[in-house]
């Protein structure tokens, strides 16, 4: 008998992490469902306490809230050990650790000691014990915090405890201010229902976010994957034919550089509008993402969808106005026939794809699917060997975008980002040909090329303006390759050409084995080449690593910013990121600033430096250069 596989500890730990994770988010999804639309203050203050106790494993949860007369505060609900004897007492707002929180608005835990004066520090350690205590900020009012006690099983409270109590201090402050609200003004009530209305409605607006496209309104790439397997279903019982049209917008990337992603989604909801006013009963139009639109014709045999085709295309002839400017646009088609192309879904996107890059190429509106020419391979081939004698000869190009301080504006340094225009294939986008450069083991060699030249520009900055760190993404492959410290020695020679460089690498870095992350990330600071976390906040596995490890800054993810003025859990959020930061000694950067709405929030939650259209878009090197003089 075979003996039992050993299952390797590192996925029993996941394992129990994720259950452990999927518990914590099924309690808190339970306690606002439960709370919001509780109008009794004594019993939200019940749920509360008993939640918060639970989901930290302490001994007691106490609630103290701010007195109306802003000189004392009252711990107005608690659950676990000896909380029925300190519910209902007040004491001055300036006592104890709840009056440090209450006073200073920010949390408390072990770690806060270390930012406190010796004098302050030796007074604290003597009187506060095991205490984990979190402010509770409503939407109108600041209220009070959410205490803990002693963790079960005598361990202190660590960050990962802190982050949750606070996480959970977020999601119920605004429901206990409204209960505290019903109670002293019962003409609150018809706003809670009001709130409690909008909560259905972004329930509602989830499940239509997973199906629909959120900027056209159209059916997405998982819906539309759906009605195109039940066409197929239908064509295979009747016998009968589909037309597939993959529709991409030309140069659409040049709309948005030119006049923000904002306006860019504008277009392609213009867009949407046109092709959905030829589309008929029983048919699909569809987004799967970026610029790129599917429609899926049942019951057209090749002539009716090529005639079906000219007339979407004939749809785009009239321009479109975007902030008073008159844009024509243009469309390349690629067009799959099933079953003749394909029997599946994935079959026929594949193939649409490939007539859709060869109208691109040869510069046509529309191009049907060849099988005896699969152009699939050829165009891929094509793609590699552009992009290989791109880089031989040296035609990628280095665009940089300005990364200024949110306080007075200055320029404290740029990221680079790759273009590339060939002679053969136009413009192609960055999104493309990093992902055929990661596919033809080209990426590496190209990364080294950029920070070779960005070093370069950053020189010639610093004896013409002053010095300007340039910032180059470098992607997991190309970090932990074993020639990597050899490559970046050669290019990077002392740490004086190393101060003029920042590494930008992504959050599921942190997923690889981390003694040799570690190892190479230490190598680079030694270097004197600054780190930065791009895209933070899109994973979650990076919070207790990074103290750990020797960066210097986060970049907030666009995610987070784009309606961060208009939507208050992104605005815990990123205030909750910016002083964790903060605490770590770490620079913050939001990229992806748009507004001067969101530029103003930005700096009024201590964000250190700012990157986005508003701005400046990437340059290339001589318009950067002009940027660079102007006054700010």
């Amino acid at each position: 008998m075979n003996a039992k596989k050993k299952v390797p500890s590192n996925v029993i730990d996941l394992g129990r992490i994720l259950r452990q994770k999927e518990t914590e988010i099924e309690l808190l999804q339970q306690t606002f469902t439960e709370i919001g639309s509780e109008l009794n203050l004594n019993r939200v203050f019940q749920i509360v306490s008993e939640r918060a106790r639970k989901l930290i494993n302490a001994e007691t949860i106490l609630i103290p809230i701010i007195d109306y007369n802003h000189r004392s505060y009252t711990y107005r609900g608690g659950s676990g050990k000896n909380a029925e004897e300190i519910v209902g007492e007040s004491l001055p707002l300036n006592f104890g650790v709840c009056g440090w929180v209450l006073k200073h608005k920010k949390p408390w835990w072990q770690g806060t000691l270390k930012e406190l004066s010796d004098d302050e520090k030796n007074r604290w350690e003597k009187e506060v014990g095991n205490i984990l205590l979190v402010p509770l900020q409503g939407k109108k009012h600041f209220l009070g915090g959410i205490s803990g006690l002693n963790k079960i099983g005598g361990k202190g409270f660590d960050k990962r405890d802190l982050n949750l109590l606070q996480l959970f201090a977020g999601i119920v402050s605004i429901a206990i201010e409204n209960a505290m609200a019903v109670k002293k003004n019962e003409e609150f009530r018809s706003e809670l229902k009001l709130l409690n209305s909008q909560l259905s409605d972004n329930n509602k607006q989830l499940e239509y976010l997973s199906l629909y496209d959120p900027v056209t309104a159209l059916p997405n790439r998982s819906l539309s994957h759906y009605r195109i397997t039940q066409d197929i279903k239908d064509a295979e019982f009747a016998g009968s034919n589909i037309g597939i049209l993959l529709i991409d917008i030309d140069r659409f990337k040049d709309i948005n550089d030119t006049y923000g992603h904002e306006q860019g989604d504008l277009l392609l909801n213009k867009i949407a509008r046109r092709f959905e006013q030829r589309i008929r009963n029983h048919e699909t139009l569809a987004r799967l993402g970026g610029d790129e639109f599917i429609i899926v014709l049942p019951d057209h045999n090749r002539q009716q969808t090529i005639k079906r085709t000219e007339q979407f295309i004939h749809s785009l002839q009239e321009a479109f106005v975007i902030k008073g400017d008159s844009i024509v646009v243009n469309a390349s088609i690629g067009i799959a026939i099933y079953p003749e192309h394909g029997n599946v879904f994935d079959h026929l996107l594949k193939h649409a794809d490939v007539a859709m890059y060869a109208a691109k190429n040869s510069n046509i509106s529309f191009n049907v699917y060849d099988p005896e020419n699969d152009r699939l391979e050829k165009g891929h081939l094509i793609l590699v060997s552009e992009a290989r004698k791109a880089l031989e000869e040296k035609n990628f190009e280095l665009y940089y975008q300005a990364k200024v301080n949110a306080r007075d504006g200055q320029i404290v340094s740029a990221e680079a980002l790759g273009r590339w225009h060939s002679d053969t294939l136009g413009d192609v986008s960055p999104e493309i040909f990093i992902d055929i450069l990661a596919e033809s083991n080209l990426l590496d060699e190209y990364t080294y090329w950029a920070i070779e030249t960005a070093l370069a520009q950053a020189k010639k900055w610093q004896a013409a303006f002053r010095p300007v760190r340039i910032a180059v993404n470098l992607s997991p492959h190309t970090l932990m390759h074993p020639d990597f410290k050899q490559m970046v020695d050669r290019l990077v020679k002392d740490k004086t050409e190393g101060a003029l460089l920042t590494f930008e690498i992504t959050e599921n870095l942190f997923l690889s084995e981390f003694d040799r992350v570690s190892d190479v990330l230490e190598y680079i600071r030694l270097l004197g080449v600054e780190l930065s976390i791009d895209d933070y906040g899109t994973g979650y596995s990076s919070l207790s690593l990074l103290r750990r490890l020797k960066v210097s800054e986060l970049k907030i993810d666009r995610s987070f910013i784009k309606d961060v003025a208009h939507n208050k859990d992104d605005e815990v959020i990123v205030h909750s990121t910016i002083e964790l930061a903060h605490n770590l000694g770490l620079k913050v950067v939001a990229e992806g600033v748009e507004t001067e709405e969101t530029l103003d929030l930005l700096k009024k939650l201590g964000c250190d430096t700012i990157q986005g259209f508003l701005i400046s878009r990437p340059l290339p090197v001589k318009e950067f250069n002009t940027f660079i003089k102007e006054p700010r």
